[in-house]
């Protein structure tokens, strides 16, 4: 008996809390479980003003064979954009126009990049695909994380603009 009465409680606990998760869903919160930003809860701010280099963004990845196949290794996380993905939090660092160089680090018009390193290979031995640089397309945004671990534009490139959902706002968050 004592069993169900917990089985119940823990039960009730966790559908109260899945039920909050998804009301505070709808409301623009996002829960990050990701090292490449503060773990714990954001908001996500329409902006005021176009998105410009330094914004903190959330964005949806376009649904490609580059983030089909990174959504296969596990980079992704499951979420409600195209190709059931979750929303990226990355750091805008380039726009349209703008040079992109990547060898061991990435440049953006020739002025090397903090934190901002490719690694060969992911954590699992596996090889990195990289992208080739250049210059930023119309309606593009480059993005980056300064975790060394983060899957960003230094892998992917350029995203389009229109899967911006917002800005990224910190509500309660732990940066370990």
């Amino acid at each position: 008996m004592k069993r169900l009465i917990w089985f119940y409680r823990i039960s009730s606990v966790s559908l109260f809390a899945l039920g909050f998760i998804v009301l505070l869903g709808g409301q623009g919160f996002r829960v990050n479980l990701t090292p490449s930003e503060p773990l714990g809860l954001w908001r996500i701010v329409k902006p005021d003003r176009p998105i410009l280099v330094g914004d903190l963004v959330f964005i949806c990845p376009p649904n490609t064979d580059a983030m089909r196949k990174a959504r296969a290794r596990g980079y992704l996380r499951f979420g409600r954009c195209a190709g059931r993905v979750a929303p990226l939090i990355k750091t805008v660092v380039a726009t349209s126009g703008q040079m992109i160089e990547i060898h061991d680090v990435v440049r953006v018009d020739s002025r090397p990049l903090p934190h901002s390193r490719v690694a060969p290979l992911d954590g699992k031995g596996r090889k990195m695909e990289r992208y080739d640089g250049g210059v930023i397309p119309p309606g593009t945004v480059f993005l980056h994380s300064p975790f060394s671990g983060s899957f960003d534009s230094r892998y992917f490139g350029p995203l389009p603009m229109d899967g911006i959902l917002g800005l990224a706002r910190e509500v309660w968050t732990y940066a370990p």
